[in-house]
């Protein structure tokens, strides 16, 4: 379970990365905060 928190940290990471290069920058901020509350290494909302 904690190898697929990651995974899906990581992903959403990548894609607010994405979406602020590609001048979506509330959306990008959206998306890494998401990323950061739902990895195992941040605050996770799963634990």
């Amino acid at each position: 379970m904690a190898t697929l928190l990651w995974i899906l940290a990581v992903v959403l990471v990548i894609a607010g990365i994405v979406a602020i290069v590609r001048k979506q920058l509330l959306w990008g901020i959206v998306l890494i905060v998401v990323g950061l509350l739902v990895g195992p290494g941040g605050v996770s909302v799963f634990a």
